[in-house]
């Protein structure tokens, strides 16, 4: 009678929220009356034989630097060495909130993490400036900083989807983990430059890295200007040394390289460089065959996080929460639609809040799973209109060999044995 009760908002059964919320708690109290009813059923015992172990003895210290928990050993990134690349991927499956852990967030090294003494680490800002300046750490202490949650995607985030020519049967994690979020803490860009000075030609900023690669971007200065800030601090505490310590350039939704880490040099010019960085590896080939360079931003997407690939629904059928992120390189999501009958009906998602610009947002919806077949799916639209493609759309725009800032619908296909696998839909 409950069950009959709740309101259906998609087929596939997909029900409307607080129709769930009002039923869903009967339904756990029968749990827990179930539990009571077993519990009064057993001998009576002394209350101290009752007690779980953790509350009989005392427990261990604590460490000087907090740690996670030796339970949660299993929740770790995955490593993947391709070219000389080393890409390290978020354990998006296991993530609950917005803000990845600085230990989880995503990391590619070109030329591996160089080991940098601050002390000895410094920022200058030349080229076509007024006044040349030279900064160290101590020194940018001084200035005013900001803090703003955003998400860093790398441009060839999901590129199994975009190349496979069939699903892989992997994590999320392992398929679209090149995505964090977290709080990031720095001083804009326009003040360091408004201090040297910015010549009427400067109209681009090459960005160089102090790694054994000196990996380079090209960046407009009016966009530096109006977004750019040298991050600092990531989640309250120092970057990492994998994110780009002592200091980084950060461009809120823009393609995690352009993002230049260990940064000690922007040049203003007054035209892009066409660094090997930018002119090869990051250019984008259309499948009419020209070349999209300097594609910045990162598009509208999203991925259900639960259930997703290679996790096991823990009973045949029943009640569950599909919940998953959502990003866009352009602004804010507007709306998430979910589907269990692989895009034949769709509803809207419940956005939980802040919903940030620039940002993860966590969408869920109630799922009532009759022990058949589905196919899920999520689908994002942002606050510029932009709406995620399917995967086939996508792959029509692009050449056949492209990969970079695939932002496709990515579909769930779970068994009867509730099996959750990568599908194509």
């Amino acid at each position: 009678m409950q069950v009959k009760s709740l309101v259906a908002v998609a087929g596939g059964g997909l029900v409307e929220r607080r129709s769930f919320l009002r039923k869903g708690l009967s339904l756990g109290s029968l749990a827990v009356a179930a539990d009571a009813l077993h519990a009064e059923s057993k001998p009576s015992a002394p209350i101290g034989d009752q007690l779980p172990r953790p509350m009989k003895t005392p427990g261990g210290g604590d460490a000087p630097y907090g740690l996670p928990t030796v339970h949660e050993s299993k929740v770790v990134r995955t490593e993947s060495r391709t070219a000389g690349f080393s890409v390290w991927r978020s354990p998006l499956q296991a993530q609950r909130g917005i803000i990845t852990p600085s230990g989880l967030h995503f990391a590619t090294h070109h030329n591996g993490v160089p080991d940098i003494t601050p002390e000895n680490h410094s920022l200058m800002i030349h080229g076509l400036v007024d006044r040349p300046l030279k900064f160290d750490i101590e020194s940018l202490q001084r200035y005013p900083m900001v803090s703003r949650i955003h998400f860093l995607e790398c441009a060839g985030n999901s590129a199994a989807n975009a190349l496979s020519i069939t699903a892989l049967d992997q994590s999320l994690g392992e398929l679209a983990g090149e995505v964090s979020c977290s709080e990031w803490t720095g001083i804009p860009l326009s003040y360091l430059f408004r201090e040297a000075g910015v010549k009427d030609k400067g109209a681009w900023v090459i960005a160089e890295g102090a790694d054994a690669g000196s990996h380079a971007r090209s960046l407009p200065m009016s966009a530096v200007l109006k977004d750019g800030f040298l991050a600092l601090y990531q989640n309250g505490e120092r970057l990492r040394a994998s994110q780009g310590y002592p200091m980084r350039l950060f461009m809120p939704g823009w393609e995690g390289n352009v993002n230049v880490k260990w940064l000690h040099r922007l040049e203003v010019v007054d035209g892009p460089a066409f660094t090997k960085d930018e002119s090869g590896l990051y250019s984008q080939v259309l499948s009419n065959g020209q070349i999209e360079r300097f594609a910045f931003h990162m598009e509208v997407k999203s991925v259900i996080t639960h259930p997703s690939g290679t996790q096991q629904m823990p009973q045949a059928h029943g009640f569950y929460e599909i919940s998953g992120l959502a990003w866009s390189g352009r602004g804010s999501i507007a709306k998430v639609e979910v589907s269990t009958d692989g895009g034949q009906s769709w509803a809207l998602a419940n956005l939980h809040g802040p919903v940030l610009d620039r940002a993860f947002t966590r969408f869920s919806i109630p799922w009532q799973w009759n022990g058949k077949k589905a196919v899920l799916m999520s689908r994002a639209t942002d606050t510029t209109g932009r709406v995620q493609p399917t995967r086939q759309s996508w792959k029509a725009r692009y050449a056949a060999h492209s990969f970079n800032h695939y932002n496709a619908i990515q579909a769930w296909a779970v068994g009867k044995n509730g099996r959750v696998e990568n599908t194509y839909a």
